[in-house]
């Protein structure tokens, strides 16, 4: 297990890196979409003016507060709480993010499943998770909610983020095919047939 200090965009050399267990530290720019986001950009095909490219993406809808754009908040939105929804629901779009937007690291909490795993490992990519809980924690990583787009999804807008020390997170999934979430439901299944067998039930 190692840990690395990342500062955004990234290279796939830099993620291929990074292996399940370690930790990681990011610096720079986060950017946050959620469902709607992403079923307006690959679904119904509109554009941003943002460049994703080697960049990392948050699974939230952030709590804002509008305010009258100024240095201080130069997109005109003061961050209340920044927290991460559950990953599993956006797995489709794993691989549409990397091909088309080029983003190198997604980042929630709950995991994605096989097909993820796959885009990660053939386009060199990673899920960093965070522990569920947190938001106020994660809010104190973000200096400024810089830039905005798609803003009539509001909140499930593009919002683009200046963070500082952004974690540590875990790497949960990474580019050779490892995924703790996979260990973990291998496990579990293992442990239900063992509890089932012992209950002289045929697991199915």
């Amino acid at each position: 297990m190692a840990h690395f200090e990342l500062t955004t965009p990234v290279s796939e050399v830099q993620v291929r890196q990074l292996r399940v267990n370690d930790t990681v530290t990011l610096q720079s720019t986060l950017f946050g979409i959620r469902d709607a986001t992403q079923i307006h950009l690959f679904d119904r095909g509109r554009k941003t003016r943002f460049d994703l490219d080697g960049h990392a993406v948050i699974h939230t809808a952030p709590n804002v507060r509008k305010v009258d754009k100024s240095v201080t908040y130069p997109a005109g939105y003061a961050p209340i709480c920044i927290g991460t929804t559950t990953s599993d629901r956006m797995e489709r779009f794993t691989r549409p993010l990397m091909t088309q937007c080029g983003v190198r690291l997604i980042i929630g909490k709950g995991g994605l499943r096989e097909a993820s795993k796959t885009a990660f490992k053939e386009l060199g990519g990673a899920y960093l998770a965070i522990v569920g809980g947190t938001a106020a924690l994660e809010t104190t990583w973000i200096e400024q909610i810089e830039d905005v787009d798609l803003d009539d999804l509001n909140p499930e807008s593009l919002w683009k983020f200046r963070i500082h020390n952004f974690g540590p997170l875990l790497v949960a999934m990474d580019s050779h095919g490892g995924s703790l979430f996979s260990v973990v439901r291998e496990d579990a299944q293992g442990r239900r047939a063992q509890v089932l067998a012992g209950l002289g039930v045929k697991s199915a």
